[in-house]
């Protein structure tokens, strides 16, 4: 299994859709929330996602074309 750390910025429109548990659901990923800061006009994830590569790529791509900010991260996020 393939592992990824990647960053999520919602925009306003976004930040009350459960987005993170449909990519978990619709492409098999499994993800764990490392880091987050959701206001009520914004909000950003550090999110860890584990699955096969195709699914991963496809889970990413989603949240792309839903209008998501996808950035990787490198590095443990807990500790710093």
């Amino acid at each position: 299994m393939a592992k990824r750390r990647v960053k999520f910025t919602f925009p306003k429109e976004l930040v009350d859709q459960p987005l993170i548990y449909q990519i978990g659901r619709q492409f098999s990923v499994v993800t764990n929330i490392r880091r987050a800061n959701v206001v009520q006009d914004e909000g950003w994830v550090i999110l860890e996602m584990e699955g096969d590569e195709d699914s991963l790529e496809k889970a990413i791509e989603y949240a792309r074309v839903q209008g998501v900010r996808v950035d990787p991260v490198e590095g443990d996020i807990i500790a710093g």
